[in-house]
């Protein structure tokens, strides 16, 4: 049986709401858990160009394996960030809706395009950065597995080039992976197949840019 309509409706205004308040970076998604189909097709949609999709299509990665874990009372996945297959970067949250018996019925999906954020953020960075030795007893330690250190130097390599993946030339591209590369990155086992695809990339080309800059310092 599909989602009741008066739950419908209510999602569909609150969908609306979001997508007013937060404007056209700012796509809101209902997808209904209660119909007949195999995938939660999405039944509502606000500024779904961000995404590329419309009502009918399925559901994005994150919300397909919260699905098929098979978890019987799913948590909501708050602020997390997510990236388009053409490189915006997304903060995004999923909210699992309940009926009167406490069966999920639904899913609220925002996502916000923070890509041009991002450009700001970086910009605005350099310049309150402050001194290394200001900086010294301000740090905290945290424990990370490789994973987490891989992630975070591409984060680092993107902050370094100033703008998103989807915006990125050949040479900013070069540069971000030269930063990974002498900063150990592709010392981490299969560290290469995450790179190329973060960057869109194939492994020939990784590896081509990391090659000329060794050249560059033998010569």
């Amino acid at each position: 049986m599909p989602i009741e309509s008066n739950q419908l409706q209510i999602l569909k205004q609150i969908a609306a709401a979001l997508a007013a308040q937060f404007g056209p970076n700012c796509e809101v998604v209902v997808h209904d858990l209660a119909g007949d189909t195999e995938e939660p097709a999405i039944v509502h949609i606000e500024n779904g160009h961000v995404t590329g999709r419309k009502v009918g299509d399925g559901p994005s990665q994150v919300v397909m394996d919260q699905i098929l874990s098979g978890e019987e009372d799913p948590q909501d996945q708050l602020a997390y960030l997510t990236r388009t297959p053409d490189g915006k970067i997304l903060k995004s949250s999923t909210m699992f809706i309940r009926d009167g018996l406490g069966k999920v019925t639904a899913i609220l999906s925002v996502n916000y395009d923070i890509s041009a954020l991002m450009m700001v953020h970086n910009a605005i960075d350099g310049l309150v950065q402050i001194s290394p030795n200001e900086q010294s007893g301000q740090r905290n330690i945290t424990v990370l597995n490789v994973n987490d250190v891989l992630s975070g130097l591409i984060e680092q390599s993107v902050a370094l080039v100033g703008k998103p993946v989807a915006l990125m030339n050949k040479e900013d591209k070069v540069r971000a992976i030269r930063f990974l590369s002498e900063h150990g990155a592709f010392l981490i086992t299969k560290s290469g197949d995450k790179v190329a695809k973060y960057f869109g990339i194939s492994k020939y080309t990784l590896y081509s840019y990391i090659d000329t800059k060794q050249e560059e310092k033998k010569s």
